[in-house]
């Protein structure tokens, strides 16, 4: 018998068995942890692997030749059917059978041993599958069925067979971003067959959803099937990816994975079902000095994490309230980034690739980016210092105009609006000061995201010293 030890480490896939739930005379089958202690659970090949694993082989031994697999003596029962049918064995596979296993077992990539002898072509133990009931077109976990099995390793007796029994074959489509080595699957990439969505709800192109992923709520951002062909949407949602993968701070929405090599590709973000700080102050109106500025200083640490990244920093260029959420635990976090496309124009210079599509009612908009100028990140400054106008007065610039009127004021008049005399009294002047930094006309005099914290740090440790405020302690949403 071949060295176990030397066996194992040329096993690749999780093999474990999830059980069966069935009872026997002789066995007792249940769900079974791969970390418990109290059973030798060894990771180990069993033959080819899916038709849809990224990364299949087959084990070999070092002549080049196909391994010889001996199967370990503490196998649990649907392991052991899963390996006979590997082999072959008919026999063995009956007598499994016979003892009560179930012959829909799967171990943790969902595998059947009907995937199983489909992979290897042993037909009379597929035949035999299908006589106790086998489910023809399960499919593993990364979406292959038995069929597309057969068909993919050339078993055509197999595959004619299960063809002919009605199975279905999965059409194996490439994703624009597939990888031709499998071993350059991406680390973020999830499996689709974990992420489920309400069908009910529809796909909202270009928009994040509420979606589970392993039983946790996420927001998922679906590429629809006509966009796969598009070469643009798939620019913009590489983009987007490249961007959203990178970042990792609490103020920031966080990325979870995304799908890539499965067809309709995703993004996965954390969800926060709270509410957004639009929504918010809708709600609540002008803030509080303490709850303005512990607002405040959470958005500047976001923008400053995406100012910060190497080798180019974020550029948002879409910071607004509707793109600060806020969790469970109070706490805002920056998301919406990564959806505008830029061209670079000079060093730390560029300009927006898609003009047109500038919301002209977008108050918070830089007029360098409403005039379609080249910028640098300081636009996002801008933004930042028109969302702390609005926390102090609770509303937005000249919000008795509309929108459109109020972004043309701002972005081609140049106008800023007034300070209330109650801003004036409630708040202390040096926040005042550095919103008109903020959204100076000239880029130059806005500070950076990190100035900006200092700033807000110091008037924090000021107004705490003066009694500024009595609630510095209270949740935000209290």
């Amino acid at each position: 018998m071949m060295d176990i030890a030397s066996q194992l480490k040329r096993g690749i896939s999780r093999q474990f068995s999830t059980g069966s739930l069935k009872m026997s005379r002789r066995f007792s089958f249940q769900r079974q942890n791969s970390m418990d202690p109290r059973r030798n659970n060894f990771r180990f090949s069993i033959g080819r692997q899916s038709s849809m694993d990224p990364i299949r082989r087959t084990p070999v031994t070092e002549d080049g030749g196909e391994e010889e697999m001996t199967v370990p003596s503490n196998l649990d029962s649907t392991m052991q059917l899963l390996f006979m049918a590997c082999k072959g064995d008919v026999d063995g596979v009956r007598d499994l059978l016979d003892e009560g296993i179930d012959v829909n077992s799967v171990d943790l990539d969902g595998r059947t041993a009907l995937h199983i002898a489909a992979c290897e072509g042993h037909v009379e133990v597929a035949s035999l599958l299908l006589s106790r009931k086998a489910n023809i077109d399960a499919r593993d976990r990364w979406g292959s069925t038995a069929a597309a099995d057969a068909k993919y390793y050339g078993n055509v007796e197999v595959f004619n067979m299960l063809k002919s029994r009605g199975a279905n074959v999965p059409k194996t489509k490439k994703t624009p971003m597939t990888v031709s080595n499998p071993r350059e699957v991406p680390e973020y990439e999830l499996n689709p067959l974990d992420i489920q969505i309400r069908r009910g709800d529809g796909i909202s192109k270009g928009s994040y959803q509420v979606a589970k992923w392993n039983g946790t709520k996420v927001s998922v951002k679906i590429l629809d099937k006509d966009s796969h062909a598009d070469h643009d949407s798939i620019n913009v949602f590489r983009h987007e990816l490249t961007l959203v993968e990178k970042v990792r701070h609490p103020n920031v929405v966080q990325f979870i994975g995304a799908v890539t090599q499965n067809i309709p590709m995703m993004i996965v973000m954390e969800y926060h079902s709270k509410v957004d700080l639009a929504s918010y102050l809708q709600k609540k109106g002008r803030l509080s000095t303490s709850r303005a500025l512990r607002f405040a200083l959470e958005i500047a640490r976001g923008m400053n994490c995406l100012h910060e990244c190497k080798p180019e920093p974020i550029i948002h260029c879409d910071l607004k309230p509707k793109n600060i959420l806020l969790d469970f635990g109070g706490q805002l976090k920056v998301a919406g980034f990564g959806v505008t496309r830029l061209s670079a124009q000079a060093p730390d210079r560029v300009k927006l690739l898609q003009p047109e599509a500038t919301d002209r009612s977008n108050v918070y908009l830089a007029p360098e980016v409403y005039n379609n100028e080249a910028f640098d990140r300081s636009v996002d400054v801008y933004s930042f210092g028109v969302m702390l106008f609005e926390m102090m007065e609770g509303a937005p610039p000249f919000s008795s105009k509309s929108p459109e009127d109020a972004a043309r004021v701002i972005c081609l008049e140049g106008k800023r609006p007034s300070f209330k005399s109650r801003s004036n009294k409630s708040f202390p002047p040096e926040l005042k000061e550095l919103i008109e930094e903020c959204w100076h006309s000239s880029p130059s005099v806005r500070p950076t995201f990190s100035q900006i914290i200092i700033r807000l740090d110091k008037i924090v440790m000021t107004c705490s010293k003066q009694g500024w405020w009595k609630d510095t302690f209270k949740l935000p949403w209290k």
